[in-house]
């Protein structure tokens, strides 16, 4: 789990369902973890993926320009022309202000964060 900004900040949600072909998926993903992460305005990102192929990935940027220049990215282009013509059968993108964020551990016993 990501480390929960100050808000108000963007969700960028990518959920996507994969096709049976894996060619350079794995490394493509993984390297644009490493690139995002590098941005300016980058906060960081959660991702699941099931069995089924259905996955979605949850990254967080602290303006809409930091998001648009991620868009802009070379190497996250080709990663999108990509997963357009081999990896995915579909993918929805959403963009969201994050107005109010909390969270809550076990650890921290059972009273409610929001109390």
């Amino acid at each position: 789990m990501s480390a929960l900004p100050e808000p108000p900040y963007y969700a960028v949600i990518f959920t996507s369902q994969r096709t049976p072909v894996d060619q350079g998926y794995g490394q493509m993903a993984d390297r644009m973890v490493e690139l995002a992460a590098a941005q300016p305005g980058y906060l960081g990102m959660e991702s699941s993926r099931g069995d089924d192929g259905l996955g979605i990935t949850v990254s967080y940027w602290r303006s809409a320009d930091d998001i648009a220049a991620w868009r802009r990215h070379a190497e996250h282009k080709v990663a999108r022309d990509t997963g357009r013509s081999d990896w995915y059968q579909h993918y929805t993108l959403r963009v969201a202000r994050v107005e109010r964020a909390y969270g809550w551990q076990r650890s921290a016993g059972a009273q409610d964060p929001q109390a």
